[in-house]
C-alpha cells in the first residue's frame, strides 16, 4: 500500500511539475519603463518619429516600431530559438508565399489584404494539429506566449489607446533559400497590430528576407518600396495594420542561413477602411480583318489541316486544354524570339504590387515582326481556327452547339438573378452586356517574366471571373526550368483543388478553358532564373478570348 502511494504522489508531482513548466520571459526596459511608454504613445498619436535606446518608432510608409534586445535574456532567447527548431515546419506554397510553419493558435484565414471570403480552403494557412503549440508543454515558447499577449498587450493597447484583445493569434515561421512573402496588407477583421520577433544569425541585407515596406498611390493601392528592414536577433517588429500597411517579405537568397521569426497579430476594433479600389476592366476588342494568308504565313501548316483540328477538338473537349507544340513556323518563332531579346522595345513594370508584378510591351515600339504576330493572334482567321481547335463560338461559321448553349445560359440566368435581385437598372445594364458578349472579343499583352515577377489571386478577380480561353505563346525558354517559378497555375475557386499547371515552354502555344468558378495565377520567378544558364527570363504573348 505504501508503495502504490508513493507512486500516486510522484504523479502528482509531475503533473504539477508540468502546469509550472513555463519560464518566465523578461522583457526590454523599453517596455517596461511608464516614462518611455508615455513618450511612444505620444509619438505614435502625433505619428512623429521617436527613438530611446532599444526602441524606434517611424510612422514612414505606415506607422512601425523596433524594438531591440525584446527579451532581456540572451539565454531566454536561445532557448526559445532551440525549442521552436525544434519543431515540425511544414512548408506552405501558393500563389503569394513559400516557406516552412508550424502553427501555435490555428488560423482560418489568408494573408491576403482582407480577403477572406474567397479560396480560403486552398489558401489559407491551415491548422496543423500535430503541431497546435496551445497544448504544448516548452518552458520558453508557453513563457513568451504569456508575456506577448499579457504584458506586452497591455503596454500596446496603452501606447495605441485602444482595448486589444487577449486573442492568441501566433505562428512560427522558417524562411530558408528562396522561399518569400508577396505584397499584401494583413488586413482582416479584428487584427490591429502585427508583429514579428526575429531568432536569427547575423544577417545582411545581400541575404534577402528583408521586410520591405510600400507606400500607397490616392487609391489606397501598394506604389514602391521605400524601406526595408533586416532581420535582426532578439528584434521586434510591430506595425499597425491599416489599408495603407502593405509589406513583403522578399526572397531569401542566402543558402546556408534560417530565417526564424515568431509572428501574429493582436485583435482589436479595426480602423476604418475606405471603399476599396476596383480597377478599371481591360479593354476588349473584336478580330482584325485578315484572311487565311496570315495563318499560311505562320503557322505550322500540321495544324491547319482539317482532320488533325478535329483530332485538337476531341482531346480539348475531353480535358478543356491543350498544349500545341512547334505552333508557329520554325522561322518565324526565330525571328520573333530574337526581336523581343534584342529590339529597343519599351517595357513598362505593371502593377499593383499586391496584384501582380511583371513588364509589358509597349506595342508602338516592337519590331514588325512582334506586331505581325500579334495581329496574326487577334486576326479573324485565327479566331475561326480557334473555334475549330475548342469548338468554342469564336467565329460565326462555327456551328453552335445548341446543348452547351442552353445550360450556360441557364446557368448565366440564374446568378444574374441572384445578383441583380429584379433591379431594373441592373436588368438593363445586363442585356447590354450580354448584347456585347455576343460578339467574340478579345484582350491581350506581350509580358516580359524575369526575377521577380508574379500575379496574385486577388478579390478583384474573383469576383469578375467568367467563362474564358486563355492562350499563352512562350519565347525564349528553351532553358527554362520549372524550379524557376513563372508557370501558370489554374485552381478552382473556394476548394483546396489545383486543377492545372502550365510550365513555359518555346513555340508551344498553350489552351486552357477556364469557367467562373476557376481562377488562375503565375508562380514567382526566382532569383535562380538570373542565371546566365537560365536566360534571365522569358517573353510570352497572352491572350484571352470571349465568346
Amino acid at each position: 500500500m505504501s508503495s502504490k502511494r508513493a507512486q500516486n504522489e510522484s504523479r502528482a508531482t509531475e503533473k504539477k511539475r508540468k502546469k509550472k513548466s513555463c519560464e518566465e520571459a523578461a522583457l526590454s526596459s523599453s517596455v517596461e519603463e511608464k516614462e518611455l511608454q508615455g513618450a511612444v504613445k505620444e509619438a505614435w498619436r502625433s505619428r512623429s518619429h521617436y527613438s530611446h535606446g532599444d526602441l524606434e518608432l517611424d510612422c514612414h510608409p505606415f506607422p512601425h516600431c523596433i524594438i531591440k534586445n525584446f527579451l532581456s535574456s540572451e539565454t531566454f532567447a536561445e532557448n526559445l530559438q532551440r525549442e521552436l527548431l525544434g519543431l515540425n515546419f511544414h512548408e506552405k506554397s501558393n500563389d503569394l508565399y513559400k516557406f516552412k510553419q508550424v502553427i501555435i493558435k490555428p488560423m482560418f484565414m489568408r494573408f491576403y489584404s482582407s480577403w477572406c471570403c474567397c479560396l480560403i480552403n486552398f489558401f489559407c494557412a491551415a491548422p496543423i494539429q500535430s503541431d497546435d503549440l496551445r497544448k504544448r508543454t516548452e518552458p520558453h515558447i508557453a513563457g513568451l506566449r504569456t508575456a506577448l499577449f499579457g504584458r506586452f498587450r497591455s503596454w500596446l493597447g496603452e501606447v495605441l489607446e485602444v482595448e486589444l484583445e487577449p486573442t492568441v493569434d501566433i505562428s512560427c515561421a522558417r524562411y530558408e533559400y528562396m522561399d518569400v512573402l508577396l505584397c499584401h496588407d494583413d488586413e482582416l477583421e479584428g487584427r490591429r497590430v502585427a508583429f514579428i520577433l526575429y531568432l536569427v544569425p547575423p544577417w545582411q541585407s545581400s541575404d534577402g528576407g528583408t521586410l520591405d515596406l510600400y507606400t500607397t498611390d490616392s487609391n489606397f493601392q501598394p506604389q514602391s518600396i521605400v524601406k526595408s528592414l533586416v532581420p535582426s536577433w532578439n528584434t521586434l517588429v510591430l506595425f499597425e495594420v491599416s489599408p495603407v500597411s502593405f509589406h513583403q517579405v522578399s526572397e531569401v537568397l542566402s543558402q546556408d542561413k534560417c530565417r526564424l521569426s515568431l509572428s501574429g497579430w493582436f485583435h482589436g476594433p479595426s480602423l476604418e477602411r475606405p471603399p476599396r479600389h476596383i480597377e478599371s476592366p481591360v479593354p476588349r476588342s473584336p478580330h482584325l480583318p485578315r484572311d487565311e494568308t496570315v495563318l499560311l504565313e505562320w503557322v505550322n501548316p500540321v495544324y491547319l489541316d482539317i482532320s488533325y483540328q478535329e483530332q485538337i477538338q476531341e482531346e480539348f473537349e475531353e480535358s478543356s486544354e491543350i498544349q500545341l507544340k512547334d505552333f508557329l513556323k520554325e522561322e518565324k518563332f526565330r525571328e520573333v524570339s530574337e526581336a523581343l531579346r534584342l529590339a529597343q522595345i519599351q517595357w513598362t513594370k505593371r502593377g499593383p504590387a499586391n496584384k501582380r508584378n511583371y513588364e509589358v510591351a509597349s506595342l508602338d515600339t516592337v519590331p514588325q515582326c512582334v506586331t505581325a504576330c500579334w495581329e496574326l493572334l487577334q486576326s479573324e482567321s485565327f479566331f475561326l481556327l480557334l473555334s475549330n481547335f475548342t469548338g468554342l463560338r469564336l467565329h460565326y461559321l462555327c456551328p453552335a452547339d445548341e446543348d452547351d448553349d442552353e445550360d450556360k445560359e441557364k446557368q448565366e440566368q440564374k446568378e444574374d438573378e441572384e445578383a441583380t435581385a429584379s433591379s431594373t437598372e441592373s436588368s438593363a445594364a445586363n442585356a447590354t452586356k450580354q448584347k456585347e458578349l455576343s460578339t467574340p472579343v478579345c484582350c491581350g499583352e506581350v509580358r516580359r517574366w524575369s526575377h521577380g515577377g508574379y500575379t496574385l489571386l486577388h478579390d478583384g478577380e474573383a469576383a469578375r471571373a467568367e467563362y474564358a480561353l486563355d492562350l499563352v505563346l512562350p519565347f525564349g525558354c528553351a532553358d527554362w526550368q520549372s524550379e524557376f517559378g513563372g508557370y501558370t497555375c489554374y485552381v478552382a475557386n473556394e476548394e483546396d483543388e489545383e486543377l492545372l499547371t502550365v510550365y513555359p515552354e518555346d513555340n508551344s502555344l498553350a489552351l486552357v478553358y477556364r469557367d467562373k468558378e476557376t481562377l488562375k495565377f503565375v508562380k514567382h520567378v526566382n532569383h535562380k532564373s538570373s542565371s546566365e544558364s537560365a536566360g534571365r527570363g522569358f517573353y510570352d504573348f497572352s491572350y484571352v478570348y470571349y465568346e
